[in-house]
């Protein structure tokens, strides 16, 4: 499906009629370290041996259980990012006298594209359906927006969405604090016994990825990192994008208001998530709701700064890069998966690649981001953008 970037270059004003660099930006920037970015940093820790390189690549890595790293930001982020652009749309196609009945079936469709995707993503087609992971990436994006869309469509107001996000965090902590796992008790959070795990052991169909350590486990583990209630917990974050979206569309805040209004909200959660994390731990791995305030906070104070620095004081040549891969997120997600990037990287610049060392990775890391930056231009430039 394409779409047309008629207006990707126009100077936004504050009414927000015209696209959001910032928006595409930021789920470029997001996007870069999952299709090479992270593979990049680990690669010049590795040839150079910088202590700093060292420990900005062990961010390039997810906490194990609790704690918290830059990896473990990247799908709330992105997951924050189609929040925002949830009310953007929304709320100009109902100004359209669209019906909202067709808006639903629309996200509906979404939704369930997203999790055909998600099954291709996870590789079902190729190993068959039996004991396979059926929960994903893609389906959690797409059932936390189509929920988050019907929210914001059947929402009378902007405060009726900020129930719905109190519901859904609120819920989540008693599940995960009050409510006890059979045989185990109540607020045991670890992998055995969150009750997390414990749903999708109950209800969650196929394979579980995540086995007693807290890491990917090759058989049936305890638990899956996106599995029933950590879908929950995604809505919250997808809500958290709206309020941003909601934010950025008011025509009776400044530029500069919504900036700081944006960047308040985010340093208010984060601070919240860290006084309340020695009683109720950041976990990525079972969404606790410490881990979605924090990275929803980091989220807030991130599309504060792009949009100040893009939209609002136009600096925005440098965005180009990201921007190219942001309005292409989707295809480089599953191109990145599916397509052996680094074979085809090799046999072009294996000439170089293997005389030169430890040298040679950060070269192949190089080739194999400029190859994918390139067919994303190519995709730009023909106005071909795959959307869902």
């Amino acid at each position: 499906m394409t779409d047309n970037k008629n207006n990707s270059d126009v100077k936004p004003s504050s009414s927000v009629k015209v696209r959001l660099l910032s928006l595409d930006a930021l789920r470029g920037f997001d996007m870069f370290w999952i299709t090479g970015g992270g593979s990049l940093v680990v690669a010049l820790a590795k040839w150079s041996g910088a202590g700093w390189l060292s420990a900005l690549a062990n961010q390039t890595t997810h906490v194990p259980w609790i704690g918290f790293r830059f990896w473990d930001l990247i799908f709330p982020l992105f997951m924050f990012i189609a929040g925002i652009s949830i009310p953007l749309s929304v709320m100009s196609k109902l100004k359209r006298n669209e019906s909202k009945k067709t808006l639903l079936l629309k996200a509906f469709k979404r939704m369930m594209i997203l999790i055909l995707l998600g099954f291709l993503y996870n590789g079902i087609f190729q190993n068959g359906f039996a004991n396979a992971r059926y929960v994903s990436v893609l389906a959690q994006i797409g059932i936390a927006c189509f929920f988050a869309t019907v929210i914001v469509i059947f929402s009378k107001s902007f405060k009726s969405t900020l129930f719905w996000l109190a519901g859904i965090l609120a819920g989540v902590t008693l599940l995960q604090l009050f409510v006890p796992v059979p045989g185990i008790g109540a607020g045991v959070l670890t992998p055995e016994g969150c009750m997390n795990g414990y749903l999708d052991r109950l209800l969650l169909p196929g394979r579980l990825a995540y086995g007693h350590n807290g890491m990917l486990d090759s058989g049936n583990g305890l638990y899956d990192a996106l599995g029933l209630l950590s879908i929950v917990s995604a809505i919250g974050i997808a809500l958290m994008g709206t309020i941003a979206g909601n934010i950025l569309q008011r025509t009776n805040l400044s530029e500069y208001r919504k900036t700081g209004v944006m960047a308040f909200i985010g340093v208010v959660l984060i601070l919240v998530a860290l006084i309340i994390s020695p009683f109720y731990p950041i976990i990525k791995n079972c969404w606790s709701t410490t881990f979605n305030l924090l990275t929803g906070g980091i989220s807030f104070v991130l599309i504060a700064l792009f949009y100040l620095v893009i939209d609002v004081w136009h600096f925005q040549k440098w965005s180009f890069y990201f921007r190219v891969i942001g309005m292409n997120s989707i295809f480089i997600y599953l191109f990145f998966r599916i397509v052996p990037v680094g074979v085809i990287t090799g046999f072009f610049l294996g000439w170089v690649i293997k005389p030169v060392g430890s040298m040679g990775e950060v070269i192949s890391v190089l080739g194999i981001l400029t190859g994918e930056w390139l067919l994303l231009y190519l995709m730009y430039r023909k106005n071909v953008f795959v959307k869902t």
